[in-house]
């Protein structure tokens, strides 16, 4: 291995080593699992200190492209392949941000085929708004003074109930309020992890959470998604290479293949967590699309090693930004010192609005009926795609999300801009995987496959 050495420049020796390793990466190819010089070949080849090439490998470990074998030595990755072309820091935030700027910014006559909300006509306004005005007129404070740290307790006693109906045994003590689901994974990031930390996400998966783990600068690791969750065969042998902290799972209706997570699956899951000694993330903010609930991996592990995720921005409003986040009893007051931190508390007056929901049934009622037009929905597209011709990645028991490719070799450009041309806004398949891997897969949102225009994209593209 020949280095590029400037002794006389102005770059410490040790980034020169780091850069001009990557460099021979990327140029020789990954090549994972190849072994490295040793540092004492690598030092007195290139008359370098010890400590130079120390801090390189150091440095490279720490971004995923060489890992260190016990006694060994130092070898290249195996998941080098996606990291060596995995973007900057800021050109990975740019492209997540770019994708959710296409989605927010069109105008209100797009079609946003490809977006992770209910349409707005969807949304049912009386009860929403009745539960509005009973907070303007009885609570003064609801409308003007801050949360408490952790939430309302009525709020969180409410929730409590809710979680043992899934069988997840918790108390309310357990629960801290968050602004939204983006919100939780912050604060649970930001306690948990530091930079150059290894955390496992699903593959398809949640890009939002991508682009936060970048802004940390934490190595991600994408384990792939299947029927029933997690591909565990993929997930023992990436063990074997890497040391997580965290691993973050949808389980119910995923993001984006909208496939539901299976007992046995939750239970081996659980138990490799144990083995490896990492920490869950179970994003479970469709649980209320479910019409009858399924296996929770906070169910099972009793909120020992899992973070249970809540939301009611999915289903009540995208505007009144309500989370929770039921954590192991041992973290909660560093959870809500983080939060105390960066946001001081989520919004009283929000918080307020889904407790008078809960308490008068209106939320369970708008829930039960949103159930069932998303099942009607679900059966439609399913229905037109495969009379389509269309790839379904597995067919979702509900949800609004939908997997699927085009029967043709159309490119994911290509795609893009066809549903140009029926004011049509997607979002693009690459976006779902961490190191944006090109791929004609494509999310789609049920709640709008009705509209003509989805039928005609749909129809242009087989």
């Amino acid at each position: 291995m020949e280095l590029s050495i400037n002794r006389h420049g102005g770059t410490p020796i040790a980034q020169q080593v780091e850069a001009s390793i990557r460099d021979w990466i990327e140029t020789q190819g990954s090549g994972g699992g190849r072994r490295l010089p040793s540092i004492r070949r690598l030092a007195a080849t290139h008359d370098i200190s010890r400590n130079a090439v120390i801090e390189a490998y150091e440095r490279l470990v720490a971004a995923g492209l060489v890992c260190s074998r016990r006694g060994s030595g130092f070898y290249v990755a195996d998941s080098t392949a996606s990291l060596v072309s995995q973007p900057s820091i800021n050109d990975a935030l740019e492209e997540v941000t770019n994708g959710l700027w296409g989605l927010f910014n069109a105008n209100e006559h797009t079609l946003k085929l490809g977006c992770g909300w209910l349409p707005s006509h969807w949304r049912e306004g009386d009860d929403l708004t009745h539960a509005i005005r009973h907070v303007a007129r009885s609570s003064r404070a609801g409308i003007f003074e801050y949360s408490t740290p952790q939430g309302p307790l009525a709020l969180r006693e409410l929730i409590q109930e809710r979680l043992r109906m899934l069988a997840v045994g918790v108390d309310a003590q357990q629960i801290v309020m968050t602004g939204g689901g983006s919100h939780s994974l912050d604060l649970i990031i930001r306690m948990l992890l530091e930079p150059g930390d290894v955390m496992f996400v699903e593959s398809p998966g949640y890009y939002n959470l991508f682009g936060l783990l970048h802004l940390q600068r934490i190595r991600v690791i994408g384990v792939p998604r299947l029927a029933d969750g997690p591909d565990i065969e993929r997930l023992e042998q990436l063990l074997a290479e890497h040391r997580p902290k965290l691993f973050y799972i949808n389980s119910v209706f995923h993001n984006p293949t909208g496939s539901t997570l299976t007992p046995a699956i939750a239970h081996r899951v659980l138990q490799l967590a144990e083995q490896h000694d990492f920490q869950i993330i179970e994003d479970d903010i469709y649980a209320d699309f479910q019409h009858t609930p399924t296996s929770r991996l906070a169910a099972l592990d009793g909120l020992n090693r899992v973070f249970y995720l809540g939301s009611f921005s999915k289903s009540l409003s995208s505007s009144l930004r309500v989370g929770f986040i039921a954590s192991p009893p041992t973290l909660i007051q560093r959870l809500v010192d983080i939060k105390m931190l960066t946001s001081i508390s989520a919004s009283r007056f929000a918080e307020q609005v889904v407790i008078t929901m809960l308490q008068n049934g209106s939320y369970r009622k708008l829930t039960e009926r949103l159930r069932t037009k998303l099942s009607n929905q679900m059966a439609i597209a399913l229905t037109m795609l495969k009379k389509a011709g269309w790839e379904i990645y597995t067919e979702p028991a509900g949800g609004m999300f939908i997997w699927a490719r085009p029967p043709s070799d159309t490119s994911p450009e290509t795609l893009i801009e066809l549903a140009n041309r029926w004011e049509i806004t997607l979002s693009p398949g690459h976006l779902f995987f961490a190191d944006h891997q090109s791929t004609p897969w494509l999310r789609l949102n049920v709640a709008y496959m009705q509209d003509p225009r989805a039928r005609a994209f749909i129809e242009a593209a087989s």
